[in-house]
């Protein structure tokens, strides 16, 4: 099969994530890609794939080379956002994209707006992968399986001189646990590279730090006839705090290096409320000058009201990645060298988001993201470029390439 068909074949398994679920994968229609993926890649000559208990795919590709080179490792995800039904998902390719606006679903009048999307004026001439505007697509990251499973299957058959090449599916990205249960030891790479992002001429090694906020808030309900003096409502209060927050912070308000807080969850009655939310920066020090600023927010309201109205829980969720990669930049310079010799123009973007590679970095496995060649996901918008998803195959053979000749 070649990238494109492969990529239809993988969208056809529902494999949304359960960010409320307790098990391992988050739901376990994931593992059901992840046994035909097992199934697949044993057919292309890996004779050692298999799922663990946890939902994760291993295979390893063993060296042909007799020179002392580093494994290299290429890793994606297996599961679909819960932001939007990854269910019958229903395919259409726009052949040769003229840049006009692109009708996903006449019957329900949904159509991708050139001015609401303007990376479409970029694609003109490609062929696009889109919805029928009732599902997301999959892009994210069922492209980067199928760039790397077609990649593999070129090394298979053309018997490239090549190091070890590890490859893993995980589960669970989507929802922040990917990563949970992968045994990097058992993976068997010195470094590798997640295949995840957009435009396959990225590769980005800076995201975000995150943590992730709730806020239990009790309150005092009474009834209003009598209320005076007396009644604390948890809703306003949690209103309150909420305006406590810098408003420049709202992430509709926020590009680039810009930080925020997210306020994802927000529920309650006059007696209790709960509130959840995300915190996002770039920058070490600014990260923690958030995290502070809602410890200070909470304080406050604790001296206003009666003690432990607020109860603040702050986790780290996964810390930039830069701190880490930075410190060698030879796997970035192995992708930059590879792009410019197949006509890219390599660029770093800072990742807006977290990647497994992220959390895989400080677990001692340097891993920065790669492009997919997909676009706006997460949502019914999402779609790819089948010529952008061939010349990402390209890109990964040419990495395996010269991560031998550069040894």
């Amino acid at each position: 099969m070649n990238v494109q068909e492969r990529f239809l074949h993988y969208v056809s398994f529902d494999t949304k994530s359960d960010e409320h679920s307790q098990t391992t994968p988050s739901s376990l229609k994931q593992l059901k890609l992840a046994e035909a993926l097992v199934d697949e890649m044993k057919a292309i000559g890996i004779e050692d794939a298999y799922v663990d208990e946890f939902g994760i795919v291993y295979g390893t590709i063993p060296a042909t080379t007799k020179k002392d080179v580093k494994s290299i490792g290429f890793i994606a995800h297996m599961d679909t956002s819960p932001d939007m039904s990854g269910r019958d998902v229903k395919p259409r390719i726009v052949k040769s994209y003229d840049g006009s606006d692109i009708v996903l679903n006449e019957e329900l009048g949904i159509k991708m707006g050139v001015h609401d999307f303007a990376c479409l004026q970029e694609k003109i001439g490609e062929d696009l992968i889109v919805t029928d505007g009732t599902t997301l697509l999959g892009a994210d990251d069922k492209a980067g399986i199928a760039e790397i499973m077609t990649m593999a299957e070129a090394v298979l058959q053309e018997k490239r001189e090549h190091g070890k090449i590890c490859l893993a599916f995980t589960p669970d990205e989507e929802v922040g646990r990917g990563t949970d249960h992968f045994r990097v030891p058992e993976f068997g790479a010195d470094f590798a590279y997640t295949v995840d992002g957009g435009e396959v001429d990225c590769v980005d090694y800076e995201n975000f730090n995150a943590a992730s906020a709730e806020i239990q808030i009790q309150g005092l309900s009474i009834h209003p006839g009598s209320a005076k003096d007396k009644m604390i409502n948890a809703l306003l209060v949690a209103m309150e705090f909420h305006s406590m927050l810098p408003v420049q912070k709202n992430p509709a308000y926020t590009e680039g290096y810009e930080g925020f807080n997210h306020l994802t969850e927000l529920h309650g009655e006059c007696e209790h409320a709960y509130m959840s939310y995300i915190i996002r920066n770039h920058s070490e020090e600014l990260f923690e000058q958030q995290k502070a600023e809602f410890q200070r927010i909470a304080d406050y309201l604790n001296q206003k009201y009666p003690e432990n109205t607020i109860q603040l829980q702050i986790h780290d969720s996964y810390a930039n990645m830069r701190t880490i990669i930075e410190k060698d930049m030879q796997i970035i310079e192995l992708v930059k060298t590879s792009m410019k010799q197949i006509g890219l123009e390599p660029k770093s973007t800072a990742i807006r988001g977290g990647t497994d590679g992220a959390r895989l970095t400080y677990d001692g496995l340097p891993c920065p993201n790669l492009g997919t060649g997909g676009y706006n996901y997460h949502g019914k918008y999402e779609f790819a470029s089948i010529q952008e998803m061939q010349k990402s195959v390209e890109l990964l053979l040419k990495i395996v390439e010269n991560n031998v000749q550069e040894a």
